[in-house]
C-alpha cells in the first residue's frame, strides 16, 4: 500500500526542511507520494502545491495581523484538502501562527491521521507555556535542539532532536577559487539581508548603510551579497542605488564558496548566521521587528540573545544589534573591529567554532531523523 505524506511549509527554511524529508521519505519508500504546501525546494522535488506560500512568510504582530485574513483563508483551503486526500500523516513546517491554526482546524475536523510538528516555536526563548499547545495538538516533533526536550518532558510527546540542518552536511567552501572567479583582491564584507520580505524592508536598509559606511572608510573591501531565492527580485532591484561595488552571488549552489571568501559578515538574525560561522567567517548580527510586536514581545522574552550562537555558548559571543540598538554606525564598527584586530577575530572564530558543536555541528542527517519520527508515528497511529 502506498504512502501518503501531507507536507506544508511557508517559509524558505521551511521550505528546505520540507524538501529534504521528501527526498529521504522516497529514498525509504519509493512508493510515497505528497501532497500539501510547500516553496520552490519542495516544489523542485515533486510536490504540487495548493498555493503560494511566501505571502504568509512575515515576522512581527503587526505583519500578521496584516496577513491574518488570508492565512485564515489558506488554512482553511489546506485543512480541506488534508481532510478529504486523508494522507497517512500531515507535516506542519515551523511557521508557528500558521501551523497552529492548520492543526487546530484538522483536530477540529476530527482528522484520522496523525499530525508532526517539525520545529517547534521557541519555547526556549519565549513563551515556554507553548509547550502544551504543541503537545495538545500534535502526535510528535522534531526539535532543531537538544535544549527543548526538557520543555515537553511533562507530556506525553514522543521528540526527535534533529540539530541545525545547515550545521550537516557542510559543503567546505572554496573561498580563494570564489575570489579569483570574481576578481576580488582586498577584504570581503559577506552581506546576508535575510530570506523574507519584511526582512528586506526593515533590516536590509541598515545593513546597506553600515557596508556603504565602511567602504567609503575603507578602499580595499569589497561586498559580496548571497540573494535568498525568495526576496531575489526585491534584494536585485535595491542593489541598483548600492553605492558601493558588489558582487550578487544568485545561485544557491555558490553560497559557501561566496561565504568561505568572506573577511567579516554582516547578517540579518536567521540561519544563515550559523551557515557563515560553519565557514569560518565571524558575523555581526542585527534585527529589527515593528515597535508593537517588540513592545509585547518583551514581558515574555525568557533568551537575553537573538543569536542562536550566542543562546548556545551563554554569552555574547557574537556582536549583536537589536531594535534601537541597530543602527548602521554599530554594525560598521563591529565589521571594522573584526577587520582590524586579529585577536578579537580569532576569538570570535573559535568561540563561533564551539557554539556550532554545541548546536549539533557533524550529527546524523536532520532529514534522516525527521524521516525516522515521521515513519514511526504512522506506525503507532496503525496500532491503535
Amino acid at each position: 500500500m502506498s504512502l501518503h505524506v501531507f507536507l506544508v511549509a511557508v517559509e524558505p527554511s521551511g521550505d528546505a526542511l520540507g524538501a529534504g524529508l521528501m527526498q529521504r521519505l522516497r529514498a525509504l519508500r519509493p512508493d510515497v507520494r505528497f501532497s500539501g504546501v510547500g516553496g520552490a525546494q519542495m516544489r523542485e522535488a515533486g510536490l504540487v502545491s495548493l498555493f503560494d506560500p511566501m505571502p504568509l512568510a512575515v515576522i512581527g504582530l503587526t505583519e500578521a495581523l496584516r496577513v491574518a485574513p488570508m492565512a485564515l483563508r489558506l488554512a482553511a483551503i489546506a485543512a480541506d484538502a488534508a481532510i478529504t486526500s486523508g494522507p497517512d500523516i500531515a507535516v506542519l513546517i515551523d511557521a508557528w501562527g500558521f501551523t497552529t491554526e492548520l492543526a487546530r482546524r484538522l483536530r477540529a475536523q476530527r482528522a484520522r491521521f496523525p499530525l508532526v510538528k517539525y520545529v517547534g516555536p521557541q519555547v526556549w526563548a519565549a513563551r515556554p507555556g507553548r509547550a502544551k499547545k504543541i503537545a495538545a495538538l500534535y502526535d510528535g516533533l522534531i526539535a532543531l535542539f537538544a535544549f527543548e526536550k526538557p520543555f515537553y518532558s511533562h507530556f506525553d510527546l514522543p521528540v526527535a532532536v534533529c540539530g541545525m540542518p545547515a550545521l550537516q552536511n557542510v559543503v567546505r567552501g572554496d573561498g580563494e577559487a570564489f575570489r579569483r572567479a570574481h576578481g576580488l583582491t582586498g577584504r570581503v564584507l559577506l552581506l546576508a539581508p535575510g530570506s523574507r520580505p519584511s526582512e528586506i524592508t526593515r533590516v536590509a536598509p541598515v545593513l546597506e548603510e553600515a557596508a556603504a559606511r565602511l567602504c567609503a572608510a575603507r578602499t580595499d573591501v569589497s561586498v559580496v551579497c548571497c540573494v535568498a531565492p525568495s526576496v531575489r527580485d526585491a534584494v536585485m532591484a535595491r542593489a541598483e542605488t548600492w553605492p558601493f561595488a558588489h558582487v550578487l552571488v544568485l545561485d544557491p549552489a555558490q553560497k559557501p564558496h561566496a561565504f568561505a571568501a568572506g573577511d567579516v559578515a554582516l547578517a540579518a538574525s536567521g540561519t544563515v548566521t550559523s551557515e557563515i560561522a560553519v565557514q569560518g567567517v565571524p558575523v555581526v548580527v542585527g534585527y529589527r521587528v515593528g515597535a508593537i510586536t517588540a513592545a509585547l514581545m518583551r514581558p515574555f522574552m525568557l533568551a537575553r540573545y537573538i543569536t542562536l550562537m550566542n543562546i548556545a555558548a551563554g554569552r555574547r559571543i557574537v556582536p549583536e544589534f537589536v531594535q534601537q540598538g541597530f543602527t548602521s554606525q554599530a554594525m560598521a564598527a563591529a565589521a571594522t573591529s573584526l577587520l582590524d584586530d586579529k585577536k578579537a577575530r580569532a576569538l570570535q572564530i573559535a568561540a563561533q567554532d564551539a557554539a556550532l558543536t554545541l548546536l549539533g555541528r557533524g550529527g546524523r542527517p536532520a532529514e534522516e531523523i525527521a524521516a525516522d519520527l515521521v515513519l514511526a508515528t504512522i506506525s503507532r497511529h496503525a496500532k491503535r
